[in-house]
């Protein structure tokens, strides 16, 4: 006989709710723990790296910003905020026998008699200096010192700002590279963005004409604008061009150059190991002077080819043959069921490689493929070795200038803070496209 037969209901079991987690796992103790104490090796790493912090952050910050100079418009309003001023003090202490003996004091140093050993403290305002001799106190010796607080003197950065910038291109001109970047900026920023209309239009405009257009404007000649010599192009606008030339020639090149050594056809496999081998084989540069010794020789008697032309086509070469190494090692990831399935449906070589092969690839490559392209475009400082005039050109320049000796460390300060800049926001959005595309979750 059950219980039901007595007047009694089943029992009803309410699962309960869940318990909150610990307080220890959660929030900002937990993501401590988690983060920089998790045990005791990295709790100890976590306390090393932060006394070293607070050791190289105030420094900085009182020279770059507390103690700099932000205003003026010549050297003299880059002045050290306090002047060294060292008083000569006299004093008198008391001998064992009784008489006493006369101390002269600087700021740097006290003067006592023979066999009288002086132990001196120094601070940044004030030394005191105690004359001891055998144990026993015998005078007192104290000065007030001045110091030099010198700060990062920025002043010099805004006089000299056009010419990082622009390099030796005319003021009056200067407003044509800046609508050309600017322009390229906001379609890349555009083509970039997700759920933005007609991307794919932009793209090929980007690729085609638009260099074009920018080309023209940045010589002149047409349209009645003054014609201006790629000699005086330079600074942070020539940086720009000569990575995104590079970057933008370099990676559909580079892939190219990666499907044909993975060619069957023996004389394309061939040539492009060759084209790949000999320029990983020789740093950067060999490729700039040979660009501008070795590739005249290859034209027809007679033509002529500028300066930034040839740099151009070098670095471009040069780091197309990095990117198809890239590319290949991409190619080789994948697992060869994938082109047997896309041969099993019968699609083409080029579709396979379009549709199928490829995407995949160039999403296993990105994290390769941004540190090659960070790399070049650090790597176009090296172009001052050949004549041109780059950011940190400019910046080696100026700070050679009578006026301005001494201020190496602003306009350095500056050109890293540059590169920082764009290095680190290509960095970001290749991090940005790895959690986009990533489909293994």
């Amino acid at each position: 006989m059950s219980h039901t037969d007595f007047g009694q209901t089943p029992a009803v079991f309410e699962p309960k709710p869940d318990l909150p987690p610990p307080a220890s796992t959660v929030g900002l103790i937990g993501w401590l723990r988690g983060n920089l104490f998790p045990d005791w090796f990295n709790s100890a790493l976590t306390l090393v790296a932060i006394l070293a912090l607070f050791m190289i952050i105030p420094p900085i910050v009182n020279w770059a910003l507390l103690d700099a100079h932000f205003a003026g418009d010549s050297r003299a309003a880059c002045k050290p905020n306090v002047q060294i001023v060292k008083d000569k003090v006299i004093t008198q202490g008391e001998l064992p026998d009784g008489s006493t003996m006369e101390l002269e004091a600087t700021a740097d140093r006290v003067v006592v008699p023979e066999g009288v050993t002086p132990n001196v403290r120094w601070t940044r305002k004030l030394i005191e200096g105690t004359v001891r001799a055998t144990g026993r106190e015998y005078a007192k010796v104290e000065i007030e010192q001045d110091v030099i607080i010198e700060g990062a003197c920025w002043v010099f950065i805004g006089i000299r700002y056009d010419q990082f910038i622009y390099g030796f291109y005319p003021k009056e001109e200067r407003w044509r590279p800046t609508v050309v970047i600017g322009v390229g900026l906001l379609l890349i920023i555009y083509m970039l963005t997700d759920g933005m209309p007609h991307r794919g239009r932009v793209a090929m405009f980007l690729l085609i004409p638009f260099p074009i257009i920018a080309f023209f404007m940045f010589s002149g000649g047409v349209l009645g604008m003054p014609h201006v010599d790629n000699a005086k192009w330079g600074g942070l606008v020539l940086t720009i061009i000569i990575s995104a030339v590079a970057i933008t020639g370099a990676l559909p090149l580079g892939i190219a150059l990666a499907l044909g050594r993975r060619s069957q056809m023996p004389i394309i496999r061939l040539f492009c190991v060759i084209f790949i081998e000999f320029l990983r084989s020789v740093p950067m540069i060999t490729i700039l002077f040979m660009a501008m010794v070795v590739l005249p020789l290859f034209l027809p008697p007679g033509t002529t080819f500028d300066q930034l032309a040839r740099v151009l086509i070098g670095v471009t070469l040069f780091i197309a043959a990095y990117t198809a190494e890239v590319v290949r090692g991409g190619l080789q990831a994948l697992p060869k069921g994938q082109y047997e399935a896309a041969e099993a449906l019968g699609l083409g070589y080029w579709k396979m490689m379009r549709l199928i092969i490829l995407p995949q690839a160039l999403k296993i490559m990105i994290p390769a493929i941004v540190s090659l392209f960070i790399g070049i475009f650090k790597d176009t400082t090296l172009v001052q070795i050949v004549g041109l005039n780059d950011l940190l050109t400019m910046v080696q320049l100026a700070v050679t200038d009578a006026q301005w000796i001494g201020l190496s460390k602003e306009g350095y300060f500056f050109c890293a803070f540059i590169f920082f800049v764009f290095c680190f926001s290509m960095s970001r959005y290749s991090m940005y496209l790895e959690r986009k595309l990533h489909t293994g979750h």
